[in-house]
Formats: C-alpha cells, structure tokens, sequence
C-alpha cells in the first residue's frame, strides 16, 4: 500500500483503535490527527476550542490533515473532519477513504465505557446517547460522500481491519 488510507467517523467508531492495527498489519506509519494536533499545539481541543472557538481549531484541523498526509499512512481523523468540503475533498483525491460505521448503541457505549474528557468537548448540551444521535444523524451523509468504502465498526477491531484489508485487496501482511 502506498496511498494514504484516511478512516473517518463519528466518536467511538475506533477510529484510532483499528488504525493502529491496520497500520501494523500493513506495517505502514500511524497518525492520529487529533493526537498530533493536540501534541503540536500542545493543548487538548477543549482547550484550543474554548480559547479560539471552533472555527479556528476546524482550520488547525485541515492544517494538520495537510501536514500528516503520506505515503504508506494510515490516518485516523477527528469525527468532525468531513464538516469542510476542502477536507473531504482532499482526502477523496489523495488517499482511500474508509468509513468506520457504527449503530449509536454502540457508540454511545464506547464512549460511555472509555471517556476522554478533557479531549473531547461536548458537542452539544444534551446527553451522550442523543448528542451522539444527532451529531450522526447530520454527518453520516458527509462521511458517505466522503468514502470510498464504508466497513461495519461494531465488530471487533480485527474483524474490521480484516474486512478493510480484503475490501481494499491490499498485499499485507497477515
């Protein structure tokens, strides 16, 4: 694999979790947006957002999309990255777009079960599971345009890279 694979979804897709795997079964580099945003401007998103507002952190966003993107990557992007037409465009044009779908059940459980506060601000003011279900009712449309694949993400992180790898007929390694 030479072309960068962009995974995107909404929070609790495994975004991350099945980047890691399919990067070592494909022995490419992993990057986390998110992580590397926040290492780089040495500051969570709440706080980039609280401080400069969420226009301003969607613009460091699509800068460090820019930043991250090569060769033999493997990208997880923040669950708001498909919100800039530039992003979803660019990542179409540049690499394969893996769509990590999931039910909000399972959503909701794992971000219940593994929260990051501090690391993700709240959306909205409402609770998890309607949050959730709302922030996917407005985006999975962008996430689809976005794709060129959509995989099922409530299965394991295995069974998820294995559909990714057989999907994508990548030569990795097993």
């Amino acid at each position: 694999m030479t072309q960068p694979i962009f995974l995107v979804g909404p929070r609790g897709c495994g975004k991350t979790t099945v980047g890691l795997e399919l990067a070592r079964v494909c022995q490419s580099q992993f990057v986390d947006t998110d992580h590397w945003l926040q290492t780089h401007a040495r500051q969570t998103i709440a706080d980039m957002v609280e401080k400069e507002g969420w226009e301003s952190f969607r613009a460091r966003e699509t800068e460090t999309l820019e930043a991250v993107t090569a060769p033999s990557t493997v990208i997880a992007t923040g669950g708001g990255i498909i919100l800039a037409e530039y992003n979803r465009r660019f990542m179409r044009e540049k690499g394969i777009v893996i769509y990590l779908c999931a039910p909000v059940s399972t959503l909701v459980a794992r971000l219940e079960a593994f929260p990051e506060e501090g690391q993700r601000p709240a959306l909205t003011a409402k609770p998890i599971d309607e949050e959730v279900s709302e922030i996917l009712a407005e985006r999975d449309a962008l996430y689809r345009e976005a794709a060129h694949h959509v995989v099922d993400a409530s299965l394991s992180p295995e069974q998820v890279v294995q559909h990714i790898v057989t999907s994508l007929r990548l030569a990795c390694a097993s």
